[in-house]
């Protein structure tokens, strides 16, 4: 082990055996991937459901094919026997369970209207995802040309099936653009093909590893077939800031005088600690999802976690070994990375503020920005003209989001081309009652036979609510499998069709009159609509406890950073002010349908998914405190140099500025090329994401944040007392090196101590002074 220490070859010869491992095991993972989960489990809906599938065996088909008659529609002789046919063959087939099509349960709701089509529908055994690997075996088998008959295939084991297929196609279309456009725009600010290439190497073995990941984590719970392009962004995304962040700071040490090896000791010590606070930051917001109550949130957040701690891993384990085989060859004149240079007659060394009294502090930081130094100096003169000015603009771009509408996914996420998307199209066209408009009422103890006329008087008040196009009573051994013989299984299904929208607020409606409306031994509804309103209900009663454990966990996370009470708020105020602008355009563009020809066409349904905002918030949230905790820790270090809150704010923006614009510009070209995706969740998480990150490291890091910081003045860094005793105790600041004392010691002029230059010294020798005269 200490052999591996001292020589990073070895380090790099570990780890390349180690991904190529993990690229092995994560091989063939997206055949674990499912397709659901959005869906809030233990309410009225669901537990309706399992009755439908434990007592009559019946539930939603998984599988569903659309047959087309070409002459004489589908009563004719020729229809019905290839019907028929088809029919069988689909029973017969392994991992089917109950077959119903419109030939053998003589149900008018399997024919079309106009009669030319017929559907088939099948509940195939097991989980989803063997539901899937069943379908992805008898599609292709079942669809195309029967004798007169013309198949084709929808249901939601099918569309998991092209779901998984389309997005693993776009993550290596996405992979491919993300990677030599991330290397180029690292080369433009790093200046050196070299230094530019060490954060894309890290950020690739970050997606191996994400994929073996997400294969391990499909072994103990369901995970979202879309997990596996979002993770791999993230990851990637994640590791090339880490590296950035870690390059930078290897080239900052370097010109400063330091060795190699000093270099890559303070990198990994400083830097480092900056990547683990990161990551815990992103980890901490992903967590929060974990308290809600959707199997597809859970299963993001525990990807999400895990992939942020595993690109944290990857950068501070590889960044040190390849930084010291690269050695000095990094050390190039660059934007990010280039130091001040102390003169011998202006030492950096100066009296602190009052956040440090007493203790020696040397600077040592990138270069302000002369464009990000002008802006935070003019930010600063006028911060209440500017901070209300950024503040209401990012107001009216989230004004959008005041008429969003939230429903469930379905079919439509696929692309508008799709066969499987264009068959749903057609079953809503042509057929009077499509399932998505049936709301299902569940009578569990009704006899079908011996309450009989309190069935029929039930049906009858069912059928003068408002909304309601058809209501039926299907007693079990109708509706569902036959009852065991000798046995008379009591229950009975209701069959309502509701509004042509089962996401409307007439459908919603509908829900609440069938509940409140007594039936003959209680009931249970279920359905579309149901499901949505189910759903709502059940996160709307956790976003409380997520939103709690988010502003906690943030709070004092930045309270140990800072040291500050007001800070942390600020923090979690302008975090979600930061995401109105992203919200605002996933409503103008994705539910209202607008801009479809700059992000690719897609279907609109006129809603969004309500676990896509929840998702995309806590990604772009941790996002956002990251880079807060970058600027905030450089403007930190300057007002406890200096004691000047202004100063400190204008030269922390300016220094920090190109390096959070370039690591967020990274991140946002990796998150986007998700827009490229064919898949409308997908493309709607890549655009919001890319949007959320340059609107924050631009706007809010460049003019909200030094606003707010300017006006609120020395309260930025008060806290009572008792808690700046814990600060103190929990927080300490590091000691200062000694070289790095005995430098600015011999830098300065030998009249002039350390200990007694004054402020003014310090204000006339920065950048900011300079700037000014």
């Amino acid at each position: 082990m200490s052999r591996l220490k001292r020589d990073p070859r070895l380090v790099l010869l570990f780890a390349a055996v180690l991904t190529a491992l993990l690229g092995a095991v994560g091989t063939g993972g997206s055949g674990r991937l499912t397709n659901g989960g959005y869906t809030a489990a233990g309410t009225e809906s669901a537990r309706a459901n399992r009755l439908l599938e434990q007592r009559f065996g019946a539930g939603n088909p998984d599988l569903v094919l659309l047959v087309r008659a070409a002459h004489g529609g589908v009563d004719s002789a020729a229809a019905r026997e290839q019907g028929l046919r088809l029919a069988a063959r689909l029973a017969a087939a392994d991992g089917v369970g109950a077959v119903r099509s419109y030939w053998t349960a003589k149900d008018s709701a399997l024919r079309s209207k106009d009669g030319a089509e017929a559907l088939i529908t099948a509940d195939l055994a097991g989980a989803d995802r063997d539901a899937a690997r069943t379908a992805k075996s008898l599609v292709p088998r079942l669809t195309g040309r029967h004798g007169a008959l013309a198949v084709s295939a929808t249901g939601p084991a099918w569309v998991s099936v092209e779901a998984g297929r389309i997005s693993e196609h776009d993550l290596v279309t996405a992979e491919l653009f993300a990677a030599p456009v991330t290397l180029l725009i690292l080369m433009l600010a790093l200046r050196s093909p070299l230094a530019a290439l060490f954060p894309v190497v890290i950020g690739a073995v970050s997606v191996v590893g994400t994929l073996a990941l997400l294969r391990l984590l499909t072994y103990a719970m369901p995970v979202s077939v879309f997990a596996m392009n979002l993770t791999s962004a993230l990851g990637f995304g994640l590791a090339v800031d880490y590296g950035l962040f870690l390059v930078t700071r290897f080239r900052e040490e370097l010109r400063t005088g330091s060795s190699v090896e000093e270099a890559v000791a303070r990198t990994a010590r400083t830097a480092g600690r900056t990547v683990a606070v990161s990551a815990c930051t992103v980890a901490l917001s992903m967590s929060a999802l974990l308290v809600l109550p959707l199997p597809f949130l859970r299963s993001m957040a525990c990807a999400g976690i895990a992939v942020a701690l595993l690109s944290a891993a990857a950068a501070t384990v590889l960044m040190p070994p390849l930084l010291t085989l690269a050695g000095r060859r990094l050390a190039r004149p660059a934007r990010l990375g280039a130091v001040v240079r102390t003169p011998r007659r202006a030492p950096r060394t100066a009296a602190p503020g009052r956040a440090a009294r007493g203790k020696r502090t040397a600077w040592h930081g990138p270069a302000p920005e002369p464009v990000w130094q002008r802006a935070a100096d003019a930010v600063t003169r006028k911060p209440l003209f500017y901070g209300a000015g950024c503040a209401v603009a990012l107001v009216m771009l989230a004004t959008p989001f005041a008429h969003a509408r939230f429903g469930l996914s379905d079919e439509r996420v696929l692309p508008v081309r799709n066969a499987a998307l264009r068959t749903s199209a057609d079953i809503r066209a042509h057929f009077a009652t499509p399932a998505e408009r049936v709301l299902t009422v569940v009578l569990p103890d009704a006899h079908p036979v011996l309450d009989r006329a309190a069935l029929d008087a039930y049906e009858s008040q069912v059928r003068r609510l408002d909304s309601v196009a058809a209501a039926r009573i299907l007693p079990a051994h109708d509706a569902v499998a036959p009852p065991a013989v000798g046995a008379a299984a009591p229950g009975a299904v209701l069959s309502v069709t509701g509004p042509a929208d089962p996401q409307s607020a007439a459908a919603r409606k509908l829900v609440a009159r069938l509940r409140a409306l007594p039936a003959p031994g209680g009931h249970l509804v279920t359905g579309r609509a149901a499901l949505l309103v189910d759903t709502a209900k059940a996160v709307r009663d956790r976003l409380p406890l997520a939103a709690g454990i988010l502003v906690l966990a943030t709070w004092a996370m930045l309270f140990l950073l800072t040291g500050s009470v007001l800070l942390p708020f600020k923090a979690l105020v302008v975090g979600a002010l930061s995401l109105t602008a992203s919200f605002g355009l996933m409503v103008h563009v994705f539910q209202d349908g607008h801009l479809r020809r700059v992000v690719g066409d897609f279907a609109v349904t006129g809603t969004l998914d309500m676990s896509m905002p929840l998702l995309m918030f806590a990604i772009a949230f941790g996002l956002a405190i990251d880079y807060e905790i970058f600027l905030l820790s450089r403007v930190k270090e300057r007002y406890a140099l200096t004691g000047d809150n202004r100063l400190a704010v204008v030269e922390g923006v300016a220094r920090t500025g190109p390096l959070v614009t370039t690591a967020a510009l990274a991140v946002a070209v990796v998150t986007g090329a998700l827009a490229t995706s064919g898949i409308t969740v997908l493309k709607l998480l890549g655009t919001g994401l890319a949007v959320a990150v340059l609107v924050d490291a631009t706007l809010v890091r460049g003019i909200l944040v030094p606003a707010f910081m300017t006006v609120a003045g020395r309260a930025n860094w008060w806290a009572p007392a008792p808690l700046a005793r814990l600060h103190s105790r929990l927080h300490a600041p590091p000691r200062p090196q000694r070289e790095d004392i005995s430098s600015a010691i011999a830098a300065a002029k030998p009249s002039m101590s350390a200990s007694v230059v004054s402020k003014e010294h310090i204000q006339r020798t920065s950048p900011l002074a300079s700037s000014q005269k």
